[in-house]
């Protein structure tokens, strides 16, 4: 089954690498109702690193959407404490965030690096699957189980998730870097090594205008 095969042994090691990660570079921000949170997702390998990630992508044409339903990814599911994988982020990007009970933030702000904006409400900001659903399916998710495309929805371990203005987000939609990278050029260096470090995580493939565009941005970097 593709995809699957060094799954498991890369995830131990993804998670022991944004445990370091997360406690040598990410603030903490305290939270209401218990807990603490860091203020961005898990910083991703460094510019020469994605680029030998990238170098190790299987290059092939993107797969048919056939079959392809959101659905197959459940979200967002629970991740303790009373609060969803959505919800979850939203504390772990935004700044002086404050829940309810429900977990539901009621106060806080959202810096998104997609395009340099700050939003106070949460309704103004999506959760962005870094690699799309879609574009996973088309990458090789269409072979995985139900159970390994919802860990793929819902992996808070790798920069797959980030808290983003809904608009862009909703520009961004399916689209792969060759196709669409933020309206902030500051963030492309980032953008490219997250995008990187979760297709290889999952042993994605990649199509070779993808894979062009990511190695135009990262050697920049």
């Amino acid at each position: 089954m593709h995809g699957i095969r060094r799954f498991y042994a890369r995830r131990s090691a993804v998670t022991a690498t944004a445990a370091a990660f997360l406690a040598a570079v990410c603030a903490t921000v305290t939270l209401a109702g218990g807990g603490s949170a860091t203020a961005a997702p898990p910083t991703p390998p460094s510019a020469a690193e994605a680029r030998t990630m990238l170098g190790e992508l299987t290059e092939a044409e993107e797969g048919s959407s056939d079959g392809y339903d959101r659905d197959k990814f459940p979200h967002w599911s629970n991740q303790g404490d009373s609060c969803d994988t959505r919800e979850a982020v939203l504390k772990r990007d935004g700044e002086g965030v404050e829940t309810g009970s429900d977990c539901y933030p009621t106060s806080g702000s959202w810096y998104s690096e997609y395009d340099k904006e700050t939003w106070t409400d949460p309704s103004d900001v999506d959760i962005d699957h870094m690699v799309p659903l879609a574009e996973a399916w088309r990458s090789g998710a269409a072979d995985w189980t139900d159970e390994q495309r919802e860990g793929f929805a819902n992996d808070m371990d790798v920069a797959q998730l980030i808290a983003v203005t809904d608009n862009a987000n909703q520009e961004k939609s399916d689209k792969d870097p060759a196709e669409w990278m933020p309206s902030n050029t500051d963030y492309h260096c980032t953008y490219a090594q997250m995008w990187v470090w979760v297709k290889h995580t999952y042993d994605m493939t990649a199509d070779s205008a993808e894979k062009g565009k990511l190695d135009e941005v990262l050697s920049a970097c």
